[in-house]
């Protein structure tokens, strides 16, 4: 390491409500570096980059920054302003955006450029060309409207308006945690042109694989402490594992369940469309777990909001457990025994300020043909069997860890006691160990005979974890793969190569 890191925070400490979460943590940032902060969840992660983003103040240790305007001195940012005064930007999952404000108006928000005492719109749009141009993105206009934008290119809004305020570090919390594959590629584009141009990046993840593709050095915290500082190059996946939870796993995906067998088919679809699918024939069998393979807007989502009722099929058959069924409503899915573990947990899953409780009955208490005694008495045991960490089932939800918020939704759909789950990105946003032990729930659910179908952007997961898989291409089913499969295979179908590939000459 140099002399002088861009960023050396020493002995930093912190605590809320008389509870230590951060214990003499330190982090040093190279200019130029990229670097990976990794941990579970609950480790402190976050809690130090929103010290190093003004949010919140230290308890206690210094932060020295080696900025253009901070030249090498002590700092302590009380607000966010003071740390992007000073070089350091932060990009959260939450994005700090106007929807209704184009990109240009977005990246130059407290900084527009006047003329004659008005606001210069073209001035500001070339400008904010010039940032787009530099960072290598040639397909986001800078008059497009913000709330228009995919989530990707609400990023690079973002990152822009990083740029453009002359930060010298940017600090990025799961940036690719709600994008799919190929925009996982325009960020890792975007992140190597920073490093380029000398801009340092805190690149906060779960995904190993983004941590190794991308990153200089690891800081791995556990518990609030500093466990270990290394060099990419100098430390194993499976080393890294072992330093974040402190217990080597010794197979990412567990093994199919002894005595776990395909049996009857649950779910059957037959020529089922609508207006983003067609002609999709899917059959999921008792015991067996499908997974559903595809770039964003194949038609994964899209499958299972059908299935559930959601945006029903409009065409073509259902039947569930060799009877048919027109689903046009969840209530009808329900009770017919389908559940639905839907992609965004937060918005669509969670009542976030009520309790673990009321949330694992959610599904009961809103549905007469579900709801029991006995349905209602098993949840405390599926909580446990979950492995919930929960200070009881009075806490408010909002407080779980994104790993123990899976769980509970988990939990409110195995206690209406479904035939069939559909898992819509279960594993998005939580950390290495939180994600084995729902891989692990997966094979289980397979084993007591439900029907599971897996959607998930992580091809690794569903090749690790399907029996079979389907994958689409353009709204409709481009080819079925054994489990096991290479990504190659998968990707094959999923860009509809391998179609073409197939038509005679």
């Amino acid at each position: 390491m140099s002399e002088t890191p861009l960023l050396s925070m020493r002995g930093i400490g912190k605590s809320f409500l008389g509870v230590p979460v951060l214990h003499g943590v330190d982090l040093t940032i190279e200019q130029g570096e990229v670097h990976a902060l990794v941990g579970e969840n609950g480790a402190g992660k976050s809690t130090l980059m929103k010290i190093l983003a003004g949010v919140h103040s230290a308890d206690a240790g210094t932060v020295e920054l080696n900025t253009g305007e901070s030249g090498g001195r002590m700092v302590s940012f009380t607000h966010p302003l003071q740390a992007q005064h000073a070089g350091v930007a932060s990009v959260f999952q939450e994005f700090n955006l106007l929807p209704e404000l184009s990109v240009a108006e977005n990246v130059h928000l407290g900084r527009e450029p006047r003329r004659r005492g008005l606001i210069d719109r073209r001035a500001m749009a070339e400008r904010t060309a010039e940032v787009l141009a530099d960072l290598g993105v040639e397909d986001l206009a800078p008059t497009a409207k913000v709330g228009s934008l995919s989530v990707a290119h609400q990023q690079i809004t973002e990152i822009a308006k990083a740029v453009s305020q002359g930060a010298d570090l940017i600090c990025m919390d799961e940036p690719t945690a709600a994008l799919a594959d190929a925009e996982v590629e325009l960020l890792y584009r975007l992140v190597r042109r920073l490093k380029e141009r000398g801009v340092s990046v805190l690149y906060v993840s779960h995904r190993l694989k983004e941590i190794f593709d991308l990153c200089d050095r690891i800081t791995v915290l556990k518990d609030g402490r500093l466990v270990q500082c290394a060099d990419t190059a100098d430390i194993t996946p499976d080393d890294l594992v072992t330093a974040m939870v402190g217990r080597r796993i010794e197979a990412v995906f567990p093994e199919r369940l002894e005595g776990t067998a395909a049996g009857e088919v649950r779910l059957e679809v037959r020529g089922g469309g609508n207006a983003w699918v067609d002609g999709i024939d899917l059959d999921v069998r008792a015991g067996e777990i499908v997974g559903l393979a595809g770039l964003q807007g194949s038609g994964r989502t899209e499958i299972a909001e059908a299935v559930f009722g959601i945006a029903p099929f409009t065409r073509g058959t259902v039947k569930v457990d060799g009877k048919p069924i027109r689903i046009t409503r969840p209530r009808k899915a329900i009770g017919a025994g389908i559940a639905l573990v839907t992609e965004d947990r937060k918005a669509q899953g969670l009542a976030l300020r009520q309790s673990v409780r009321a949330n694992a009955r959610m599904v009961l208490d809103a549905n007469a043909r579900v709801h029991s005694r006995k349905r209602l008495n098993r949840i405390p045991g599926l909580l446990s069997s979950l492995d919930l960490v929960a200070r009881g089932e009075d806490q408010e939800v909002r407080y779980l860890s994104g790993g123990n918020q899976q769980k509970v939704v988990v939990a409110k759909w195995l206690a209406a006691e479904p035939g069939v789950i559909v898992l819509d990105e279960p594993t998005r946003g939580i950390d290495v160990g939180a994600k084995h032990k729902l891989y692990s729930v997966i094979r289980e659910l397979a084993a007591e005979g439900l029907a599971v179908l897996l959607i998930a952007s992580e091809l690794i997961e569903v090749i690790g974890l399907a029996d079979r898989i389907v994958v689409l291409h353009d709204g409709r089913i481009a080819g079925e793969l054994p489990g096991g499969a290479t990504e190659q295979d998968v990707m094959a179908y999923a860009t509809g190569r391998r179609a073409e590939e197939s038509r005679p000459a």
